[in-house]
């Protein structure tokens, strides 16, 4: 076949207004664009797993450079159809149109080029996090190495509303302002409806900020009564001591009383001994020494700056009281509980060996014999 028969076929054969060497065009200018992003994105991939396999300083700069690699795959696209548009062929635009066939293409590409950078820093959002968890693991506090997925969830939304703001406003020059205003009734109902969603997310901002509690706190809230499991966007998970979990809204928990058990630095038991009322002075005098002694036997148990106390403090209407403080530390429940149950079965025991009797409750009926 002649030369000039191509030469015709290439250039007078025409598809959409353009030519069939404008296609073919496009298409190497696209392939072109795709092989070198891709080339560039396997470089990229081979430099950060050297600098992973590098001492912990590097990994930053290795996570900084992996955040590229999808992202210059869309960017090198959007390159190809901008380099494209000064070949191809587009209709003129007419009166009725705002923008011309060829506007429409440049835009396009802008937000391919918008969106590859909103890419980007959604996935350098994981650098910033990895640099707050070195911060964190210096905290003592466990409720700070829950501040940080908050933190990677609130810079994602946020450079995702950035993107779609600068797309609409910016490439496609619409009037942010008019649109929601033109909204109306149906933006009224989102903002309503966004009101509890906007509480809670300030409430877990004033948790954080307060911090009335840490993670595995056990804490008293409202009648539950259990373990802080984890604290998001908009609750806060307790998991009971039954095992249920019970999910709490962050605007509700910012704004009740909130009881910290895990915080007491001791736990007090008021423990009240009921001897019987014909027990003699003398022995009951001695029913209150076995309470010391056994409480001074015990010291190292109690704080110094809260010391045990015994007193025989009541007469009541079936047994005389002696009551009894203490201050159990550390504040843990468990060894609380092992502790009172040693101390019961020996206070138990000597009074016994000393013929000490327990009250418990009785009544005496006096029957009045008539004459």
């Amino acid at each position: 076949m002649p030369a000039s028969t191509w030469l015709t076929i290439f250039t007078e054969n025409r598809f959409l207004g353009n030519a069939l060497w404008q296609w073919l065009a496009l298409l190497g200018v696209i392939l072109a664009a795709m092989i070198s992003g891709k080339i560039v994105s396997l470089v990229l991939q081979h430099w950060t797993k050297r600098l992973e396999e590098m001492p912990d300083r590097f990994i930053v700069t290795g996570m900084f450079a992996r955040s590229f690699l999808g992202p210059i795959m869309l960017f090198s696209l959007a390159v190809g159809l901008y380099v494209s548009s000064f070949f191809l062929t587009f209709a003129p635009s007419t009166e009725a149109d705002v923008w011309g066939p060829k506007e429409h293409w440049l835009r396009a590409c802008a937000t391919l080029v918008v969106i590859a950078a909103a890419w980007t820093l959604y996935r350098l959002v994981a650098v910033v996090e990895h640099l707050l968890r070195r911060v964190t693991r210096r905290s003592e506090s466990s409720l700070d190495n829950q501040l940080v997925p908050l933190v990677r969830k609130t810079l994602r939304v946020f450079v995702v509303i950035v993107a779609a703001v600068f797309i609409a406003q910016t490439v496609y020059e619409w009037d942010i302002g008019a649109v929601l205003a033109g909204l109306g009734i149906g933006g009224l109902a989102f903002a309503l409806a966004a009101k509890d969603m906007l509480a809670n997310f300030f409430g877990s901002a004033t948790i954080f900020a307060d911090r009335p509690f840490r993670m595995g706190d056990r804490i008293l809230f409202k009648g539950y009564d259990g373990i802080v499991e984890e604290v998001g966007f908009r609750t806060t998970r307790l998991r009971l001591l039954d095992g249920n979990l019970v999910t709490l809204p962050n605007a509700l928990v910012a704004n009740e009383p909130i009881e910290n058990i895990s915080r007491r630095p001791s736990i007090k038991r008021t423990l009240n001994v009921t001897v019987t009322y014909d027990t003699q002075p003398e022995k009951l005098q001695r029913g209150v020494d076995i309470l010391l002694a056994m409480l001074e036997a015990r010291k190292a148990s109690f704080p110094a700056d809260t010391p045990p106390r015994v007193y025989f403090s009541d007469f009541n209407a079936d047994s005389l009281n002696i009551v009894v403080y203490y201050w159990f530390s550390p504040a843990d429940w468990w060894e609380y509980l092992e502790f009172n149950h040693d101390f019961n079965m020996e206070l138990l025991r000597r009074y016994n060996e000393e013929g000490i009797e327990f009250a418990f409750p009785t009544q005496t009926l006096y029957m009045k014999k008539e004459s």
